[in-house]
């Protein structure tokens, strides 16, 4: 009975083994497509929030309604621009 256990055993681990180094070999191969996608949308993404990240840096006071035109609007490019264009406006007297 003992010996029907500890062979039950090892074939279980030897079968838990190669499951398990079959699964650590397949995770780690990330192509060449999937990578170049991965960066290209960091890019964009960043892109995406340029005029609001621009309206920050100026110390414009008006960043909040930067970022809210950008992430409701800027979808659409027309919203982008216009995000952009309110980031890079001239600055006023009482501002920065």
């Amino acid at each position: 009975m003992e010996r029907r256990f500890h062979r039950a055993l090892d074939r279980s681990s030897a079968s838990l083994t190669r499951m398990t180094s079959y699964q650590s070999s397949e995770r780690y191969q990330t192509g060449t497509t999937t990578k170049v996608i991965a960066v290209v949308l960091a890019i964009l993404t960043g892109g995406y929030l340029l005029p609001w990240a621009i309206a920050v840096l100026r110390d414009l006071r008006s960043h909040v309604s930067v970022f809210l035109v950008n992430l409701l609007l800027g979808w659409t490019i027309i919203g982008w621009i216009v995000a952009l264009v309110m980031s890079l406006r001239k600055l006023r007297p009482d501002e920065g």
